[in-house]
Parts: structure tokens; C-alpha cells; sequence
């Protein structure tokens, strides 16, 4: 488990108002990245103190186009610590493709970046997708992508985060022990495919956020970038009771909600759950 230092959480009765970003991606970098700047600028413009993209928002890759990968000090990163700084945000870089040096492979790499412009922490995905279809198509994540091996958690003055990503949903002991560790709200920037998303996206989220206690910001990419792939979008905020607080649709989108903390800790005093767990037994370890 790791973090970055960023403060304690914040205090008893603080309001933090968050944005999820919901927008198309594809193989066009510099367009993907232009209009990511564009809905967080937008999001800043209505008050969010924290906004989170979702993942691959800067590149998803389709057909032969070739992967495009960057170190933790590239430019994209740069760009997204100046954007944080200038704005004065908590800015959730949804994931990107990182360079592993001398590998023939990558991480997909969530980065969360401070006021300040500073990278908080980074996770890299821990659970990566390999599914094949019955038509033969399929997808292998593990073929080009590194799995991360490090549950992240940062605290903040806003709140504590847990850092995850898309296909990490699926695996509730993830986020057992993100909120073990002190999680009050969990980041899940996704692109889920419609196939999966129609049925199983919105009882995902808010089933994490149930059984954790914790407010849920899913940000998820939307859109048809290729003619077999369409992405869910419908980007969500729950709060930790499981009523979802702001959702979007199939459009681009920016969502924002309260993130009361006060709220969190009442929930959690009404039914301690967490209290009652079993580490001891439940644990993989």
C-alpha cells in the first residue's frame, strides 16, 4: 500500500465539490489532450476543486495505429502539472500509457496531480482485461500492458483518495483495502465497453461505494471509436450510501457533485460496517 503525503483528510463538516469528465477519446493525441484542458477548464469554471479524467483520455488506441507511451516527466505530464497548478486543483490524470524502460511493455498509469502542480501519487492498474469472444475477437491487456502490484492510497487536506481503474471495479478486495487503508472516496476513471456497461457499470460503482462507506467518482470515456467498439460513458458520482449524486449520459459531458465529509462519517457511525470486518480471514494475503 502507498501513497504520497498531501495533508490529513479533511476536517469534520468540509465540502469539496468534484467533477467527473466525460468525453471521446481515439488515436488523436493532440486533439484528445486539447479538448481533455477544455472540459476541465470548464469544470474549474463552475467551482470543482477536484476533477477527474477518464481513462486512456489522451489516446486510445484503434486499429494499427501504434501505441503511444510517456514517461512520468514527458510532456503530457508537464502539461497536465501546469494545467493542476494553474487552476489551483486536485486534477486526476484518468491513465495514460507508460513508458517502461528497456521493456517491450507498458503500464496503464493513473496519475493524481495537487494544487500546487505536484504528482501526488501514481497507481498503475493492477487487474488487466483479457476476455475472448465467441467471434474470435477478444481483448489481452496482459499481451502489451505490465500489471501494477501496489494498492495506492493519498491523503489530502480534501479527503483521503483511493486510486483504481476501469477493469480494478470488478474486484472488491481492491478496494477493501483502499478503504483499510484510510479511503474515503474512490476514483475509478474506466472506459467501459457497452457490451459490459449497460448491465453491469452502474451496479459496480455504486456496490463499491455500499459496501466501502465511500463516495464513488467514476469519470468513463463515451463515444464510438472504431465500428466494433462503442464506450459506455454514463460517468458517475455516488455518495457512500449508494445514491448516485450525478450521472451522465452518452454525450460529453462534465458532472459535478458535493463530497461532504461530514456526511461520509455520519454513514459510517449509522452502520460500522467497516468496524466489523474480518480482515484476518478475508484477506488473500
Amino acid at each position: 500500500m502507498s501513497g504520497a503525503p498531501g495533508g490529513s483528510a479533511g476536517v469534520n463538516g468540509s465540502l469539496m465539490l468534484a467533477a467527473a469528465i466525460q468525453m471521446e477519446s481515439g488515436p488523436d493525441f493532440e486533439r484528445n489532450l486539447d479538448r481533455a484542458v477544455q472540459l476541465v477548464e470548464l469544470a474549474r469554471s463552475r467551482g470543482a476543486e477536484l476533477i477527474a479524467l477518464p481513462e486512456n483520455f489522451s489516446f486510445l488506441r484503434v486499429g494499427d495505429v501504434p501505441f503511444l507511451t510517456h514517461r512520468l516527466d514527458s510532456p503530457l505530464v508537464r502539461r497536465l502539472r501546469e494545467l493542476a497548478g494553474r487552476l489551483g486543483i486536485y486534477l486526476l490524470a484518468g491513465s495514460f500509457h507508460e513508458e517502461v524502460p528497456d521493456a517491450d511493455k507498458m503500464f496503464n498509469t493513473s496519475l493524481l496531480l495537487g494544487p500546487d502542480g505536484g504528482i501526488l501519487a501514481a497507481y498503475r492498474k493492477i487487474h488487466l482485461f483479457d476476455i475472448g469472444l465467441e467471434d474470435g475477437h477478444g481483448f489481452r491487456e496482459s499481451a502489451r500492458f505490465h500489471a501494477g502490484d501496489e494498492a495506492v492510497v493519498c491523503a489530502t487536506p480534501l479527503a483521503t483518495f483511493g486510486l483504481s481503474v476501469c477493469y480494478d471495479l470488478r474486484f472488491p478486495e481492491l478496494y477493501r483495502r483502499l478503504s483499510a487503508a484510510g479511503a474515503e472516496v474512490l476514483l475509478v476513471p474506466s472506459a467501459f465497453t457497452e457490451a459490459t456497461g449497460k448491465d453491469h457499470w452502474e451496479v459496480l460503482v455504486r456496490c463499491r461505494a455500499i459496501e466501502n462507506l465511500c463516495y464513488v467518482i467514476a469519470p468513463a470515456l463515451t463515444g464510438r471509436p472504431a465500428p466494433r467498439i462503442r464506450n459506455w460513458g454514463h460517468s458517475l458520482i455516488v455518495d457512500p450510501w449508494g445514491n448516485v449524486l450525478a450521472g451522465a449520459g452518452e454525450r460529453e459531458a462534465v458532472i459535478t457533485a458535493e463530497i461532504d465529509r461530514a456526511y461520509l462519517l455520519e454513514k459510517r457511525r449509522q452502520l460500522p460496517a467497516l468496524d466489523h470486518r474480518r480482515l484476518d480471514i478475508h484477506s488473500a494475503e
